[in-house]
């Protein structure tokens, strides 16, 4: 089974150790979501990204394996 690719196309174990760190967390996630063109979620993950939206993306990574998109905006 291949392994899952989230941040820049990174394997899960990759994204999930940069996730854990708080600044690559919020640097990765925030470029991410720039990238995919989600302008508000991106915005929130800059000015919110070292609270409740880190704690959230970690667990979310942990749980699924991959970055959940909690916002759709």
């Amino acid at each position: 089974m291949a392994a899952k690719k989230d941040y820049f196309g990174l394997a899960w174990i990759v994204s999930l150790i940069l996730a854990i760190i708080p600044f690559t967390s919020w640097i990765c996630g925030a470029i991410t979501r720039f990238t995919e063109g989600k302008i508000v979620a991106a915005l929130i993950r800059l000015i919110f990204g070292f609270t409740v939206v880190w704690v959230l993306d970690l667990v979310c990574m942990i749980l699924s394996h991959k970055i959940c998109r909690l916002l759709n905006v």
